[in-house]
């Protein structure tokens, strides 16, 4: 037949219900489970073909689905709860901040991130750093902090995996029409659309910005698929850590460049600017640009001013992990940018210069993010001490322990990790504002209060729901191979709801050692199929599409997985994501985390899982040497580490074995009362409360907001105000300095040999001449430094100051002061002049300004 036309239809929402658009457009959803029941009761089997999509659901529902729920009571009754309760989280005033800020007067603070895990649904994400800004976004949104996100809206997004029939990983990549997702073209104040350009190696490419809204948060998301672009220019925001290094900078450049016009172009000015992860580093470079070319600073003050109201987060612990660029390509992409901040080449390229061991010079994005950030942190205890050793060579002059890269511990966003299930029982049990005190340890104290019964009960639901969702997935996964229909039939005999249930999902990077419990295979076979007390193994996780090594670790468990011995004992999931990541950590019993330490920053999956219930058996690394209170789950191996390599996985590989042969599986299967693990629910118990009440975002966020945030704020607004008075005085006093600091001479004397043994308690007393020639004494603070060593490195560090005494000769001052030996062992003293302002908010806010006697 023909036709005149064809159209489109999709369903009418009925006036009674159409809040659901709304909703849909709004990722509050996401961690709601009132609002998913609703597009469940509608069409479960559509809302979970849609990938539990409400745009997607929104437009395919039949209008027959949509009408009937009309006349369920039930179903309008939350329905109402549910568009109440989302009016009024967006509306009140009564929020943390409000209350903790009642004066903010400052502008939005805004997080810079290469990708966001919010959902499933919206696929911008690869894993940690992802998950965790979406996390972060949603705390901010919770705890009513002025918070705005910039990020990119990938067309193809990361890759989706899938599993061969030999084990190996094939990435797919699947075009996303963004009419399907919960976004929506960003509008200026005169509801235009917003465009920006930006110059990359002198073409023009044109950027359009969408808006996503995540609760009271809006994250912008940057776009170069479109019309006014040529191809190779489209391309550029199409896929997450795709392409080369060319891809990549191109890629940061739109991050942090584009990003602020586009702030810009929305009337957003920010007074704090979050850089996490060295990707976004770029951003510091176009706020100078805009100063020097709008208010005519110079390139010295222009740095004073972004670093005041900036902040750095590092992610990651390892030199190769940071992105570094060859200086010809920085030439290419940032020959005609420098000259519009002021700056010669070398002023430019030393902002970022890294020298590396080959004697090669590298463009780092973490040294420029460090160097252009007034505060900087790592992302746990320990990875804050890594991270200061690894950036110490930017602080020259200062020990590690010095660095001022401070940490803030990642948490998770409780409600989107803890399962339904799990929270109805806390809102019963805690009180219906549970919500509101996730990260009060009295409130958490309260988990004694229910019964071991009731836990054991939904916790084994929970497990026999990730088991059924297993089997979902690998009879797709499967089927796909090929294989018969009694093969398939028989997926329904994998994995025992009654078994002691281990799960290991996360990125499969080769230092997180997903084959280590494999070192053993004869031990390991005894332990999985002992037929009184079965153990089983679920693995899940993507390698990089470059990762080659990660792909052969995929494919080692696959093969060990369809071993006769292992089959129904060992599986390993194809296309891990965050649906298959909530079902994994409610659902196991164990969370099994063995990285390469001191590689793992925090691994934030094991804090999903504890606050489950699901008990942590993880290396001493990352977050876990925080959390592990030998109460709440066990740890592999020992608390350091280790230079040979071969040793490490030999130590931690026996360590997992005995830990799971003497403490996990004993206790998983003894002292049982009426069906019920007595002993092994107080470790869950104690892994909720201990785990639940501190790595949780809302901490995390109120933390970022306390100790870097709002210092960064009231810096930011002293150096902009008066015309930038304060900012023009700084960088002024820091040049002179700077001209004159390799002519500080100083002399020092001291009552006692150091070649001595000396008793605990032994006052030393130091004497230092100091020529300070066009400097003088105001701008420089000497001390005496004592450093506590062992096998000649520093371990601890003290200071003590030196008080002038007078003007000895025309800028020759004398100092004296003194200090006490407080504990046996062997010490190092010296003096050092450490540049000294009150503008400055911390001590070695300056990087390289520090002297010790010739």
């Amino acid at each position: 037949m023909n036709f005149l036309s064809k159209v489109t239809a999709i369903p009418k929402l009925p006036e009674r219900i159409k809040g659901l658009k709304v909703l849909s457009k709004n990722m509050w959803w996401t961690w709601n489970y009132d609002s998913q029941k609703l597009f469940e009761i509608i069409d479960l089997d559509l809302w979970i073909s849609t990938n539990r999509n409400p745009v997607v659901f929104l437009k395919n529902v039949s209008q027959k689905k949509l009408d009937s729920v009309l006349n369920d009571e039930e179903f309008l009754n939350l329905y109402d709860y549910v568009m109440k309760t989302f009016e009024n989280y967006m509306n009140t005033d009564d929020t943390w901040f409000n209350k903790t800020h009642k004066n903010y007067k400052g502008g939005e603070i805004a997080y810079f991130c290469a990708e966001y895990g919010i959902h499933e649904s919206l696929p911008i994400y690869s894993g940690g750093l992802g998950i965790l800004a979406g996390d972060h976004v949603k705390s901010a949104s919770d705890i009513g902090i002025p918070y705005i996100g910039v990020g990119f809206l990938y067309r193809q997004g990361y890759f989706q995996q899938k599993i061969n029939n030999e084990g190996w990983q094939e990435s797919i990549y699947e075009s996303y029409d963004f009419a399907d997702l919960a976004v929506d073209p960003a509008k200026d104040k005169n509801g235009e659309e917003v465009y920006v350009d930006i110059d990359i190696a002198g073409k023009k490419v044109f950027v359009k910005v969408w808006e996503l809204k995540v609760g009271r948060v809006k994250v912008y998301l940057l776009d170069t698929d479109i019309p006014q672009n040529d191809p190779d220019e489209r391309w550029l925001t199409s896929r997450l850590y795709g392409g080369d290094q060319e891809m990549r900078i191109r890629q940061e450049m739109l991050l942090g460049i584009a990003g602020v016009r586009a702030l810009r172009k929305l009337d957003i000015n920010p007074s704090v600017w979050h850089m996490n992860e060295g990707h976004a580093a770029f951003l510091n470079l176009e706020r100078m640009r805009e100063l020097i070319q709008s208010n005519n600073l110079t390139f010295k003050e222009a740095i004073e001013v972004v670093r005041a109201g900036s902040i750095f987060t590092t992610h990651t612990p390892v030199p190769a992990g940071n992105d570094a660029f060859p200086l010809y390509l920085m030439d290419k992409y940032f020959g005609n940018y420098w000259p519009t901040l002021k700056a010669t080449r070398p002023e430019f390229m030393q902002l970022g210069l890294e020298a590396r061991p080959d004697g090669s010079e590298m463009f780092s994005m973490t040294i420029l993010a460090l160097s252009l950030a007034g505060r900087a942190n790592g992302v746990s205890k320990l990875h804050g001490e890594v991270s200061r050793n690894l950036w110490k060579h930017v602080w020259n002059g200062i020990e590690a322990v010095e660095v001022p890269i401070t940490h803030v511990t990642n948490g998770v966003h409780s409600e989107t990790w803890i399962a339904d299930d799990l929270q109805k029982l806390f809102k019963e049990e805690f009180g219906e504002n549970w919500n509101n005190e996730i990260d009060d340890p009295d409130m958490w104290a309260k988990i004694e209060k229910i019964s071991d019964k009731e836990l054991w009960e939904k916790h084994q639901k929970l497990k026999l729901k990730l088991i059924n969702h297993l089997h979902e997935r690998l009879k797709t996964q499967r089927s796909r191979h090929g294989e018969t229909v009694e093969e398939l039939e028989s997926i329904e005999d994998i994995l025992d709801p009654k078994a002691l249930t281990i799960g290991f999902a996360r990125r499969f990077a080769t230092y997180k050692r997903a084959i280590l419990i494999f070192r053993d295979l004869q031990r390991l076979e005894k332990i999985l199929n002992n037929p009184e007390r079965p153990v089983q193994i679920i693995f899940a996780g993507k390698a990089h599409p470059a990762d080659k090594p990660g792909q052969e670790f995929i494919k080692r468990i696959y093969e060990i997985s369809r071993m006769e011995q292992f089959k129904n004992r060992i599986v390993i999931v194809e296309n891990y994501d965050m649906n298959l990541a909530r079902h994994l950590v409610s659902g196991v019993d164990i969370w099994l985390n063995n990285p390469r330490r001191p590689h793992e920053a925090s691994g934030t999956s094991g804090e999903k899982a504890g606050m489950n219930g699901a008990m942590n058996f993880s290396v001493l690394d990352g977050w876990w040497v925080e959390g592990y209170n030998k109460k709440n789950g066990w740890a592999i191996g020992d608390n350091r580490d280790y230079t040979d390599l071969e040793l490490q996985d030999n130590i931690d590989s026996v360590s997992m074995y005995n830990t799971l042969e003497k403490e996990i599986v004993p206790m998983y299967y003894d002292n049982r009362k009426e069906d019920i693990p007595v002993n092994w629910i107080k470790v869950m118990k104690e892994s909720i409360r201990s785990v639940a009440s501190f790595f949780n975002t809302s901490r995390m966020v109120k933390e970022y907001t306390q100790k870097l945030y709002m210092p960064a704020q009231v810096q930011n607004n002293k150096f902009v105000k008066d015309n930038f008075e304060v900012a023009k005085d700084f960088a002024n006093w820091r040049d002179i300095l700077e001209r004159n600091w390799n002519s500080i001479k100083i002399k020092v004397t001291s009552n006692q040999d150091f070649s001595e043994t000396l008793e605990v308690g032994k006052i030393i007393e130091i004497e230092s001449e100091i020529y300070l020639p066009g400097i003088g004494p105001d701008s420089i603070e000497p001390e005496i430094v004592v450093a506590k060593l062992e096998d000649d490195k520093v371990i601890s560090l003290k200071t003590y100051d030196l008080k002038m005494i007078k003007e000895i000769q025309q800028d020759t001052y004398l100092y004296r002061g003194s200090f006490e030996i407080e504990d046996r062992g062997q010490y190092g003293y010296n003096v050092r002049v450490s540049a000294s302002h009150p503008y400055m908010p911390h001590r070695n806010y300056l990087m390289n300004l520090v002297k010790y006697p010739m």
